[in-house]
């Protein structure tokens, strides 16, 4: 069908509806049939562009999500297996060290480690404890150059020195102790003659400060045996006495 039979047929079926038209209707709506598709042709390309546009830009937010999280497939009333916790290791403890055994006669206690020509004793420390009487003999630059020598003995008398007089210790016992390459004078300014009251170590005497050799003569009440060893920081000689039968 041509243009124009079909504004033939378009002004026929408008006039029966509308009965006799204005005078300029028919043109205007010929001049709108007619120009219609090009106007449209512009406007229906955009909006079919930006629509395409649209659908793709949420396409790419789906896919390309950046506050998306992943979905828990746990349902609800489930419990979640907690991640398990790495057993802390307990602290280690350093082991106590080996102490000698009681010995009841005499013998050395030997050189301590890091020895010096002199030694000055700065401190005499007793203590009491389950089973033993502690002396701890304390030096303020290391340990003595010499032996030590521990001498138990049936009575409590002793010979000081270089006078060659007797003292007496308190107890029903005694332990002689000798260290070679000591000084109780220079760097000890504390009692000379320690009372103890403990049951087993009761007094703690000097007996000799001369030329190097420091002696104590140890008052005890028991058996009379004893265990020595050194220890380290400070540096120190340690002297049990093993309670006893009273």
């Amino acid at each position: 069908m041509s243009n124009d039979d079909f504004r033939r047929e378009l002004n026929s079926t408008f006039d029966q509806v509308s009965g006799s038209p204005s005078p300029g209707l028919r043109d205007r709506v010929r001049s709108g049939i007619a120009q219609a598709p090009e106007a449209r042709g512009p406007f229906w390309i955009a909006t079919v562009a930006a629509c395409v546009i649209a659908v793709l830009l949420v396409g790419v937010l789906f896919v390309a999500n950046p506050l998306r999280r992943p979905s828990s497939s746990v349902g609800p009333g489930v419990p979640t297996a907690s991640p398990s916790a790495t057993p802390s290791p307990s602290p280690s403890t350093s082991p106590e060290p080996q102490l000698p055994a009681f010995v009841c006669a005499s013998s050395v206690a030997g050189q301590h480690p890091s020895s010096e020509p002199v030694a000055f004793v700065s401190d005499l420390r007793s203590g009491t404890h389950a089973g033993y009487d502690r002396l701890t003999i304390d030096f303020s630059n290391g340990g003595p150059s010499g032996a030590v020598e521990l001498k138990p003995q049936s009575g409590t008398t002793f010979t000081q020195s270089p006078s060659g007089m007797s003292v007496t210790t308190k107890g029903r016992s005694g332990i002689l102790v000798v260290i070679h390459g000591a000084d109780l004078h220079s760097a000890y300014n504390g009692s000379v003659d320690i009372v103890t009251g403990y049951a087993t170590l009761v007094e703690v005497k000097r007996v000799e400060d001369f030329e190097g050799v420091v002696q104590l003569g140890l008052g005890i009440n028991g058996t009379g045996c004893y265990r020595a060893f050194w220890l380290s920081n400070p540096d120190r000689l340690v002297i049990d006495v093993e309670a006893g039968n009273q």
